[in-house]
């Protein structure tokens, strides 16, 4: 056995145990594959640092004359070839500053003049959009409840503005007043009925909306930002309104995360404006990310949360200080579009603002604190690994094929179970933002939860409702409604952190003396425990465990709450939650729809092998689906029918030319095919040689070259800082192998169990 087919013995036998294993297969590799042309086999070479080459470099590449003869054509949803992109983006700004005269003055001073237009008006339009939904879902969740006597189209907030804390707004009527029914079971009756039958309603009309016009529009959106980076302009209408409708009905579900996706989609419905903006994709994504750090900022009321989070979450600005420069910009106009409309008429863009509080913490409460840390990070994997049970079980059931009535269905049961609940029953905004604050005389009791005698009552009822809401959060996310889980995880953490504050306090009020409470006043009179900052706690804990993020978390949780003083015990609650979450399971809640869904992403983390190098992972010659150099076009057009793949290695005698992308080839064969017979004509990738030969050398792209004895460390950091789609190995020229961005991703994704069961049947990413 030659060297060469030991290699090829070794390369087969280690990816037939590791797609056994992990149940994916790499869509490049084929078990029969037709060759069209003669592919050599080269032999392995010695191991050699000099061996190592990258070839050709990214200068040279990026000035390679027949790059940029066609642009590729990318569908929705697909990743981008970046590093041609971002050539191109360089030629056209080089050729434009290169002009004479006047227009060389003008043109690129209009082509800013053009991004600050689409920077700015995303931030204005997204802040408007935002605080015009919440008066929307105000006034839809008030409806299911009572309507104001003043107008029908007044919300709850609107109608009672004026009246002073712990007044009765009289203006506020329910179904029973309004109806003038007297009898309590009448009225109960006609609440219940209303309660339920508006909020199925409500979700039913979701759900068609979703299904009917705009499949995209259902989930968060944020997995696919997170992957894709891109909107759709009919998705923008469809996931506003739908997330109004869902959002109202009941749902355990937030509006936070679709927002968005909601601002991405209003961006890419300005850049449609300008034909600039059409050519290159890396000039959309770039600017896609400035407006998703828009809708972040307004869905919490949190400018600098949100060019955070788009910097550790979405890995949005790529380390571009350009491109968080203009999301800061976008972030700060949302924010001051969002505080002109003012939705909750508080003139503050702090949504759950912590009152009463302490100045100083004590040192006794980070014990109770680093329990309710510990309870996040367990609940919040726990609430993942339910979400995606739920969702491998609703792919493999009926339920896939019934989507409008699982939702309808879900919806009632909510409503039902939620008005047997009084802290259920309440919008989670409304749930959130009672929890949050303390007991005041002057502010009415939120049902019972100050009356210290009832403390055993209020801990079941707030344990009860957090139980509950992991259940509906966990079955609710993933239903084709627009959906977001950062409102029900923060509901839920504030729940048990409600309920540990009132234990603590109860604790002390039946031993003020103790040596545990020395901190304290021995007069069990004297306010020392602040149970609103625990539901600040468990909601900070609870949403590091099931999003696993860090810095931008404490920094949004300490804008939506005001809370500043206490920014150093909130950071202690999310590390600890992070760790405990991260030896329960590696992946956040959206790294797992990623991977459920496969999308071509890959985590901002550093890879380590184990010894392994590139052959042990890439899809060996003999496996691939490779073009001659020179073929006729008949036979090439029999390959894009056969194969489904991005592109092709093209090859010389067995030596490696470049690599033609399937679109690319498509656009360029069906004028020539079209109707003209020219099935036998032949093509030339190396350029044409007379009239009659179809020159087919402006569709070769340079392939990104390296020896196969490379660490798969390397390669994978390559895909990932480099945004590469795929790399060719080679040896003295000789094609030996290929590796796709959809194999490094099956590969840092190998230890999910349930990768890909909710994939779209799509071509691969090679």
């Amino acid at each position: 056995m030659s060297p060469s087919d030991s290699a090829s013995s070794r390369d087969n036998t280690w990816r037939e145990n590791w797609e056994s294993a992990s149940g994916f297969s790499s869509p490049t590799r084929l078990h029969s594959p037709p060759h069209i042309g003669r592919i050599s086999k080269p032999g392995r070479s010695s191991y050699s640092a000099e061996q190592y080459e990258l070839s050709p470099n990214l200068e040279e590449w990026s000035r390679s004359a027949h790059r940029h003869r066609l642009r590729p054509h990318y569908r929705e949803g697909d990743t981008i070839d970046w590093w041609h992109e971002d050539a191109s983006e360089r030629e056209r700004w080089k050729s434009m500053v290169s002009q004479h005269g006047l227009r060389g003055l003008l043109s690129p001073l209009m082509d800013v003049t053009k991004l600050w237009f689409i920077i700015i008006f995303t931030g204005i339009c997204v802040g408007l959009a935002g605080g015009w939904l919440d008066i929307l879902v105000m006034w839809l969740s008030g409806l299911r409840e009572g309507r104001c006597a003043r107008g029908f189209l007044w919300n709850q907030i609107e109608c009672c503005a004026g009246v002073e804390p712990g007044e009765v707004c009289h203006d506020w009527q329910s179904w029973g007043e309004y109806f003038g029914i007297s009898s309590i079971l009448g009225q109960s009756l006609l609440h219940s009925f209303a309660y339920i039958s508006l909020s199925t309603a409500f979700a039913a009309s979701a759900a068609v909306l979703v299904i009917s016009y705009a499949p995209y529009a259902f989930h968060t959106g944020i997995p696919e930002i997170k992957a894709i980076l891109g909107g759709y302009p009919w998705t923008l209408l469809i996931k506003a309104l739908g997330l109004a409708l869902s959002v109202s009905s009941g749902l355990s579900l937030g509006k936070e995360g679709p927002l968005v996706h909601v601002s991405c989609c209003m961006s890419f419905l300005f850049m449609k404006l300008f034909s600039t903006f059409h050519g290159n994709e890396v000039r959309k994504r770039k600017i896609l990310a400035a407006a998703a750090v828009a809708g972040v900022s307004v869905a919490f009321g949190s400018p600098l949360g949100g060019v955070l989070f788009g910097l550790e979450e979405l890995d949005a600005f790529g380390g571009d200080f350009d491109v968080m420069w203009r999301g800061f910009v976008t972030s700060v106009i949302a924010a001051v579009a969002l505080q002109y409309v003012d939705p909750f008429k508080t003139s503050k863009l702090v949504l759950f603002q912590v009152t009463n509080g302490s100045e100083t913490w004590l040192a006794f409460e980070l014990i109770p604190w680093l329990c309710l840390s510990v309870i996040g990070g367990v609940l919040g994997s726990l609430l993942i690994k339910l979400n995606i049970a739920a969702a491998v079980y609703r792919r493999n059931s009926i339920l896939h094929e019934l989507p409008i009535i699982e939702i309808t269905g879900a919806a009632a049961v909510t409503a039902a179970v939620s008005y047997l609940v009084v802290f259920l029953r309440v919008p989670s905004s409304d749930l959130v933002a009672n929890l949050f604050q303390e007991c005041d005389p002057q502010r009415i009791d939120f049902h019972g939860l100050c009356n210290p005698t009832a403390m055993w009552e209020n801990v079941f009822l707030l344990v009860l409702t957090g139980v509950v809401k992991i259940g509906f959060t966990a079955w609710t996310f993933g239903m084709m409604v627009p959906a977001g889980i950062f409102l029900p995880t923060i509901a839920i953490g504030a729940t048990f952190g409600r309920a540990v504050g009132l234990l603590t306090q109860g604790l002390y009020r039946a031993y003020p003396k103790a040596w545990f409470f020395s901190a304290c006043s021995p007069d069990p009179t004297v306010r020392c425990i602040y149970p609103g900052f625990y539901a600040v706690i468990g909601a900070s804990s609870m949403l590091a465990g099931v999003t696993r993020m860090t810095v931008s978390l404490v920094v949004i949780v300490f804008e939506l709450t005001g809370a500043l003083s206490h920014v150093l015990p909130i950071m202690i609650s999310v590390m600890i939650s992070k760790w405990v979450a991260d030896a329960l399971g590696p992946d956040g809640i959206y790294a797992s729809w990623i991977a459920l869904r496969r999308y071509p992403w890959l985590a901002p983390f550093e890879f380590r092998d184990n010894g392994e190098i590139a052959a042990d992972a890439m899809t060996h010659v003999s496996n691939l689906v490779v073009l001659n150099e020179v073929s006729s076009l008949g036979e090439l057009k029999r390959v894009l029918n056969t194969w489904e793949y991005h592109g092709f290695p093209v090859v010389r005698n067995g030596t490696l030319l470049g690599y033609v992308a399937r679109e690319k080839l498509k656009s360029f064969l069906e004028p020539l095919l079209d109707g003209s017979g020219g099935e036998t004509r032949i093509g030339h990738f190396s350029g044409a040689q007379d009239g009659e030969t179809a020159d087919l050398s402006p569709l070769l792209e340079d392939a990104m070259q390296l020896r196969k004895e490379v660490p798969l460390e390397l390669v994978v950091n390559m895909f990932r800082k480099l945004n590469l789609r795929h790399i060719m190995f080679s040896q003295a020229g000789a094609l030996t192998g290929m590796i796709t961005k959809t194999d490094i991703v099956a590969l840092s994704t190998a230890h999910f169990e349930h990768r890909g069961v909710l994939a779209v049947e799509r071509t691969s990413t090679g």
